[in-house]
């Protein structure tokens, strides 16, 4: 089975999941649950940016990972209730997109802040701007008439490797875990969080260039293709 059937199946099995939610839910304005979603992602940054590396640190990351899931689960359901009440509108596919940048930087950063985990910001500062870069040629493909290109290291696996990272940190602080080194040019720590930005680093750089080529493939192409002709020909 391919990736993205993988994940297509996934993504219907989660739909099914919170269907009945969505039902009871239909008086709700979707993009409430949007802001909410925003507020919540707020809240979970400041405890990552704060959390130390001992075990008082761990019940805060332990609090960030979950308020980080609830945000995600918010986003979700935002859409599906739009959807399934007839509820969709330009304005709240803009507000959805927007806040999901919003967050996905946001995050990554707060990460990246934290001088308990990372004695410099530069690495989070690096991974958030490759995100949006990332995210922005996607977006970009789009606005020249092409199809939305998802192709490259998306916002699922960046979340599945922050959640993966969150759990790794907590361990490390609970353990009391010492790092590992430090990651050459950015000269911070090699510990669960660090990775989690330097593979969303290595992410968002092969996304924008994944996307780039993509989209410069499909423009070349369409501008290399035949034009048709005003249909007269001429016989002889």
């Amino acid at each position: 089975m391919s990736e993205k059937m993988a994940l297509n199946n996934l993504r219907d099995k989660f739909t099914k999941f919170l269907a009945p939610l969505v039902n009871k839910l239909g008086f709700v304005n979707p993009n409430y649950i949007s802001w909410f979603s925003l507020f919540i992602a707020g809240i979970s940054a400041w405890c990552f940016a704060t959390a130390t590396t001992d075990s008082e640190g761990a019940r805060k990351l332990i609090l960030a990972t979950i308020l980080f899931a609830f945000a995600a689960f918010c986003d979700a359901l935002d859409g599906q209730i739009a959807r399934a009440h007839n509820k969709a509108s330009s304005y709240g596919d803009f507000l959805d997109h927007t806040i999901d940048r919003i967050v996905d930087f946001g995050i990554i950063v707060a990460i990246g802040v934290n001088t308990a985990w990372l004695t410099s910001p530069h690495l989070g500062y690096a991974a958030g701007l490759a995100t949006l870069m990332g995210s922005y040629m996607g977006t970009q493909a789009q606005s020249v008439g092409l199809g939305r290109n998802y192709g490259g290291f998306g916002r699922a696996d960046r979340m599945t490797i922050t959640f993966i990272g969150c759990l790794a940190a907590i361990w490390q602080a609970f353990n009391g875990v010492e790092d590992y080194g430090q990651i050459p040019l950015f000269n911070v720590e090699i510990n669960a969080l660090s990775i989690v930005l330097l593979i969303s680093l290595l992410g968002g750089i092969y996304t924008f260039f994944s996307r780039f080529i993509t989209a410069r493939n499909e423009l070349v192409a369409m501008i290399s293709a035949p034009q048709g002709g005003d249909g007269s020909n001429e016989e002889n």
